[in-house]
């Protein structure tokens, strides 16, 4: 069985959120700071929190959050945005807010970008990735007798030579297809136009407005897929790293559900539902330190 501590690093290292902000706020307890963070607009937007200003200090807070992020490296986060505030427990939309009045909300905010591990490093990482995926090694191959390998590679050959020639034969039709069908479609397009008299730049205009709305529906339906997971995880949680995944990923949920927009149509029941999986993430949290 694989070891907790190593999947949570390997998922953090995939780009997991909740694997990410689980592995912060272990390292940050330990200066009295609790991290929580929402992926958005490929930004990795970051909220630490803290008692006092003095934990929060911003050279030697940024330079920790840094290292502990280009020491995980998690695949497709370059910028993060680190937030800081005064601790607050039932302040639930917190994106939305800092947002709204960011010099009312947080004590300063700064942008950073990570550094890509060199070559040598994801290598390495990748190799020992692979290694715990198997775990174990494979067996050796047998060596082929030579006077099996001409035939194979006869039969091969043969294999190949038919394989090509049907693909060539596809990619023929699907040209021929093609080129018949373009006049068609022009011309109707073309007809419509001038009968409607409507302007051929209206159809970008309502892509973008469809793809607005999935985006919403994409961050609303995202947490519940979370907030599921996190929910199968707590039946079989025993020790506390399994609390601690369990309570990361209701927090992801928590804060993917802050994330919905007021015009979403189910809106009433994102900001109730923040407030539950807050809820759960905390008694998840209690379960974690009983351990």
């Amino acid at each position: 069985m694989a070891n907790p501590i190593d999947d949570i690093a390997r998922q953090a290292r995939q780009g997991s959120v909740a694997s990410i902000i689980q592995i912060l706020n272990d390292e940050l307890a330990q200066v009295g700071v609790r991290a929580r963070a929402v992926f958005a607009d490929g930004v990795l937007q970051l909220l630490c929190e803290a008692a006092t200003p003095q934990l929060l200090e911003q050279s030697s807070l940024v330079d920790g959050v840094r290292e502990i992020l280009e020491r995980i490296s998690p695949h497709n986060i370059r910028r993060v945005n680190i937030n800081s505030r005064l601790v607050r427990e039932h302040q639930l939309l917190w994106l939305e807010e800092i947002s709204r009045d960011p010099e009312n909300q947080l004590l300063w905010s700064q942008e950073i970008k990570l550094r890509k591990p060199n070559l040598f490093k994801r290598l390495a990482t990748a190799h020992h990735e692979r290694q715990a995926l198997s775990g174990k090694r494979a067996l050796p191959r047998m060596a082929v007798p030579r006077s099996m390998q001409q035939p194979r590679q006869f039969q091969r050959g043969i294999v190949g030579g038919i394989s090509l020639t049907v693909l060539l034969l596809a990619a023929a039709a699907a040209i021929h297809k093609g080129l018949n069908s373009q006049v068609p479609n022009s011309t109707q397009a073309t007809t419509q136009a001038v009968a409607t008299g409507a302007p051929s730049e209206a159809k970008p205009a309502l892509k973008i407005s469809k793809e607005t709305v999935n985006s919403a529906v994409d961050s609303f339906a995202q947490a519940v897929r979370v907030a599921e997971q996190a929910a199968t995880e707590g039946k079989t949680a025993q020790s506390r790293e399994d609390w601690l995944v369990v309570a990361a990923k209701w927090q992801q949920a928590s804060d993917l559900m802050a994330a919905v927009p007021s015009k979403h149509p189910r809106y009433t029941t994102a900001v109730n539902r923040t407030a539950l999986y807050r809820q759960n993430s905390d008694k998840a949290q209690q379960e974690a330190q009983n351990k």
